[in-house]
């Protein structure tokens, strides 16, 4: 039985259809925010840095304390609550510009709070999607999602732009507004009903301790602490040298935009190719085994950015590497998605889930920063290069074994769960 003809039931169908079409919705409008400051507002690369630099950042602060708030409360009107936030929070800037009042102070504002709802309504989605699925179809269903964003990638970011370039520069935000209200939806149409989670204490009240529960219970699992780290810093590191990249291969190798979008675009087949796999791979060596294994193998490939040269050869090499990256990607993702709900009990899930996402957000904020100066100081290639070197420690931040599970025996189900 194939993971694809797999039924995980009506109510996953409809979460799995809001997670696509805000999905697509969000890489329809790839960029966006930074296009529309240069295309509407004439900002400049200072200004469109800080605009993403301090949209994150605040973001990520503004969102710390709504993980733990979200935990006590019913998952579903959260997610639609922050659909809702996100569709009006988008349209206003649609609306401002066919008006001549946009901003690039309303730009901010907004991407702050996509941002904070973006973290939210993940922190949400993980325990929404842990109370919907059996522990042993975990897997299936993080494959599911995992393939719909990797097709989502493929299909998005070109299409975004030719939105854009027939319709306007804030036509595919518009678009991607559009979607949140589709997804809230499709959330609504789950059903069902929806107990309200109880707190296993006799405070009803949010304490200060509720910040902090998601990582002390991250850093005390055997086998989160390591793919807390792994996973962070794996990110991170890809994450600091994409705007490199697109410095060295735009501006310094003479690759058209296209060219440069084409690039990434055709290699995220390898995510969906990887995302399709994980199961069965899961199914004959055990989750440990193809967490490590596929672990490993993602943190080979970014080094070899760092030799992209000019013209067809360098667009071929390029997209080998990032083919093989995603690839790896595509197969680790949904694995130790799955590794990190299992272990994760479900009154501390959305706490967990926030505290992961704000600790990789802010990293790759810091990192992306950090590299811009060391390419100052260096080159983009040679800030690259170290890295892609760097990368290749990170497979030492993996767990050696999981605790009670037998690393001969495949992994069917090792507990419980992750998002």
């Amino acid at each position: 039985m194939g993971a694809g003809r797999q039924s995980l039931g009506r109510r996953f169908g409809w979460l799995w259809a809001a997670y696509g079409v805000s999905t697509f919705g969000t890489w329809l409008a790839f960029d966006a925010f930074a296009l529309i400051a240069i295309l509407a507002l004439d900002a400049g690369p200072t200004q469109v840095s800080l605009l993403a630099a301090a949209g994150s950042a605040v973001g990520v602060a503004v969102a710390v304390p709504l993980g733990p708030w979200v935990e006590f409360r019913r998952k579903r009107p959260v997610m639609i609550a922050m659909d809702l936030l996100r569709f009006t929070a988008l349209m206003s800037i649609p609306v401002a510009y066919v008006l001549g009042a946009l901003s690039l102070a309303q730009l901010l504002v907004v991407s702050v709070i996509a941002a904070a709802a973006d973290i939210t309504f993940n922190a949400a989605a993980g325990a929404c999607l842990k109370a919907l699925v059996q522990p042993r179809d975990l897997l299936v269903a993080n494959g599911r999602l995992e393939a719909t964003t990797w097709t989502a990638t493929i299909v998005g970011p070109p299409l975004g732009g030719a939105v854009m370039g027939l319709f306007g520069p804030v036509a595919s935000l518009a678009a991607n507004a559009v979607s949140y209200l589709l997804s809230a939806l499709g959330i609504r149409a789950i059903g069902g009903g929806e107990p309200r989670p109880a707190r296993t204490d006799a405070t009803p009240r949010l304490r200060g301790a509720d910040l902090f529960a998601g990582w002390r219970h991250i850093l005390a699992d055997p086998v989160l602490r390591p793919l807390f780290l792994n996973t962070t810093l794996v990110n991170g590191l890809i994450m600091a040298t994409s705007p490199l990249l697109a410095v060295l291969m735009v501006g310094r190798l003479g690759f058209t935009p296209w060219q440069y979008g084409l690039a990434f675009a055709v290699p995220c087949v390898g995510g969906l190719i990887g995302s399709r796999l994980a199961h069965g791979l899961v199914a004959r060596f055990g989750q440990h085994r193809v967490l490590l294994t596929a672990g490993t193998l993602r943190a080979c490939w970014s080094v070899g950015l760092a030799f992209v040269g000019p013209g067809v050869a360098g667009l071929v090499l390029v997209m080998t590497v990032e083919f093989g990256l995603i690839a790896c990607m595509g197969v680790f993702n949904p694995v130790f998605a799955t590794c990190r709900l299992e272990r994760t009990p479900s009154d501390r899930v959305a706490r967990t889930l926030s505290a992961w996402s704000v600790t990789s957000k802010a990293t790759i904020a810091a990192l992306t920063g950090l590299w811009g100066l060391l390419a100052a100081v260096t080159s983009p290639r040679a800030a690259i290069a170290i890295a892609g070197l760097l990368a290749l420690a990170t497979p030492f931040l993996l767990p050696r074994r999981v605790p009670g599970a037998d690393p001969a025996q495949p992994a069917a189900a090792v507990g419980e769960r992750q998002a």
